[in-house]
């Protein structure tokens, strides 16, 4: 643990922004850092819990309080290696995560929770300066290939790790840049793209080769995944959820997707022809999640004149609601720091009709207020409110509405099972689908979900890979002992 009175002691302490007025004239990221002083009171709120429910609310099982000592104590590469041996990427889940970490810690029954995730932003940011991270190529090669498909989180995870137990590994990924959501669906302002490119930089030189432009299944046939003795399936879960209401083709109606994609690559010099802008619009965000905050925080950049943010849930609570005690992830209202920026946030509201111009262009949208009724044994009812019709004017609607899951037009090319909902079968913790040399991790296999949840599974799964191609496996996964990621 870090000082025994620490948590008495300090409070918690996040980074600052830069003011609003400042920040939204640009698109790079805008945290002010701790100092180093500040940031070894924080990993000294790190209590002698006993049982340190952070490591079951991590994915990961990250050695939370082990690191939070080393920072207490002022050994940051040792704080480095340990945060390494069980995540491959902390510069990512340090800035995306959502942390359930923070809201499983002890601490955070009676106080605010130790500032976990800073902290391990803090780590890895030290580590790179430092020049701790280092390309580690296997000593011995074991003669086995594999083909990745998909360089998302869960994608990248399992490359390094199969990298790293001997084997040549090809990552095969459909856009122009390696990354997957990280790289253009997730705005610059929370994390600039050298950070995914420094990262690339070691795993080139650890001998991992990455291929862009390869849409496997379109422009590459899956045949040439049979050269490969084992094949890992991590294209993410990319089929966006619409609307089935009147109106929904309009001009002016647009998937969240596309509009954060088109406004990252302008950010890196790439001309869009006929980019979406919210320039001098009356925007509304339909989904109150993480992608509708990035849409009203491009939407403020690019100067719309108006930005609100429908969502048709009521409105969390302002603290943890009862029906998710802790150490559950809490019901709770989030605010981010794109809401900051300006919107006019609603709750409880339901879009009837996308009202447009004799164009086809979209010039308002209809809603009614509605109400969720609970009946025992059954799911909730959504009830529209007479009465509460009502006109927005709308230049631009976004749908930030989430993911039904991913495409099949792989699955269906290889042979592979899929459920209900799309996602390719394969059990959890063994990641093997019904062609025993084909496995998938990830958003593809679990549905859309968190960064730190497909870091996990990539990297459970490449032990799996590992343990079909070898026998057995030195790979580590959550607190396993024996891995080979580490400094």
């Amino acid at each position: 643990m870090g000082k025994v009175t620490g948590f008495k002691e300090f409070e918690r302490k996040e980074e600052n922004y830069t003011p609003v007025k400042d920040r939204v004239k640009h698109y790079n990221e805008f945290t002010v850092p701790l100092s180093e002083k500040e940031l070894t009171k924080q990993g000294s709120r790190c209590m002698d819990c006993g049982i340190p429910f952070c490591h079951s609310g991590c994915p990961l099982g990250n050695l939370i309080p082990d690191f939070n000592h080393m920072v207490h104590q002022g050994e940051w590469q040792k704080a480095s290696w340990i945060l390494h041996s069980t995540n491959n990427f902390p510069e990512f889940t340090g800035r995306l995560c959502p942390a359930p970490c923070e809201q499983s810690c002890v601490l955070g029954i009676i106080e605010d929770p130790v500032s976990i995730e800073n902290i391990e932003k803090n780590i890895v940011e030290r580590a790179f300066k430092e020049g701790w991270i280092k390309p580690q190529p296997p000593m011995i090669r074991t003669g086995k290939t594999i083909a990745i498909v998909g360089s998302g989180p869960a994608g990248l995870a399992a490359a390094q790790q199969l990298n790293r137990a001997g084997h040549a590994v090809t990552v095969f990924e459909r856009d122009d840049s390696i990354g997957g959501l990280l790289r253009y669906g997730i705005p610059n302002f929370k994390m600039e793209k050298e950070i995914i490119d420094r990262r690339l930089a070691i795993l080139e030189a650890e001998g991992i080769v990455f291929k862009t432009n390869v849409n496997v299944g379109v422009n590459y046939d899956v045949e040439e995944l049979k050269g490969f003795d084992a094949v890992v399936l991590c294209g993410g879960a990319s089929q966006r959820r619409s609307l089935p209401t009147p109106g929904i083709d309009a001009n002016g109606v647009v998937q969240a997707m596309d509009f954060l994609t088109q406004q990252t690559k302008v950010v890196f010099g790439q001309e869009i022809k006929n980019q979406v802008l919210a320039t001098d619009k009356n925007v509304i965000v339909i989904g109150g999640g993480d992608t509708g905050s990035d849409c009203i925080g491009t939407s403020n950049r690019q100067g719309a004149k108006s930005v609100v943010n429908f969502e048709i849930m009521p409105k969390p609570p302002g603290h943890r609601s009862p029906t998710t005690p802790w150490p559950y992830w809490p019901l709770q209202l989030k605010t981010s720091s794109s809401h900051k920026e300006g919107v006019e946030r609603n709750w409880l509201i339901n879009t009837k009709e996308f009202v447009t111009d004799k164009n086809g262009k979209l010039t308002a949208l209809k809603t009614v207020n509605v109400e969720w009724k609970m009946i025992p044994g059954e799911h909730p009812k959504l009830i529209e409110i007479a009465g509460t019709e009502k006109i927005w004017p709308c230049d631009l609607a976004l749908l930030a509405l989430g993911f039904t899951g991913p495409e099949s037009t792989l699955a269906n090319k290889l042979g592979i099972e899929t459920d209900a909902r799309s996602n390719y079968k394969a059990a959890y913790g063994k990641y093997q689908t019904n062609i025993p040399n084909i496995f998938t991790a990830g958003d593809m296999r679990r549905g859309q979900s968190l960064i730190v949840w497909a870091i996990s599974e990539g990297r459970e799964a490449a032990r799996q890979v590992d343990i079909y191609l070898m026998g057995k496996s030195d790979l580590a996964t959550k607190n396993r002992g024996g891995d080979l990621v580490g400094l």
